[in-house]
């Protein structure tokens, strides 16, 4: 459980960071972006939806899947911890 809520915070506190970037520096994302994902072309599907609907919804779905990714991975670590 302690994994799980360090995964959620972590990935929510990134998630916000990010967005507040996003919005200061947008050419700057892309750049960066486009560099993680090995050069494709981005500003083919470039948008600029900075809607809080839209920040709200990838803020919950990010938090809940980090949190779920950590319970899973606490729960598997414990798991194989005791079957030695």
């Amino acid at each position: 459980m302690v994994l799980a809520n360090a995964f959620a915070l972590t990935i929510g506190v990134t998630y916000i960071v990010c967005r507040l970037l996003v919005m200061l520096l947008p050419e700057l994302s892309m750049q960066i972006t486009k560099s993680w994902f090995h050069l494709i072309d981005l500003t083919k599907i470039n948008g600029n939806d900075l809607s809080p609907g839209l920040f709200v919804m990838g803020l919950i779905s990010s938090v809940v899947s980090a949190w779920l990714f950590g319970y899973l991975l606490g729960w598997s670590i414990e798991y194989f911890r005791k079957t030695k």
